[in-house]
């Protein structure tokens, strides 16, 4: 396989394998690649995570489990009647 990268990214692949970290350059891409794959994974969690909570609010809604707030007054009201959270402690 060969790969094409920019100056810049050739002198960080550079710089890697001069500071010791690294023997060669194919050591500091498959680092780099491991890395991506692992903010992959991560991003995937948050995301299924966040299907997750909209889906519960979403059954919460279908069950009929909200507030509806219909103006500026009832928002007020509504976020007023809110715990803070130094209020928990």
């Amino acid at each position: 396989m060969h790969i094409s990268l920019t100056p810049k990214l050739e002198e960080m692949v550079r710089n890697k394998v001069d500071s010791g970290l690294y023997n060669n350059a194919s050591e500091v891409i498959r680092a780099a690649l491991r890395l991506m794959a692992n903010e992959d994974k991560e991003h995937e969690e948050r995301l299924n995570t966040l299907r997750a909570e909209i889906k519960k609010g979403q059954d919460s809604i279908a069950r009929g489990e909200y507030t509806a707030i219909n103006s500026k007054e009832e928002l007020t009201k509504f976020l007023d009647e809110i715990p803070d959270a130094e209020d928990d402690e």
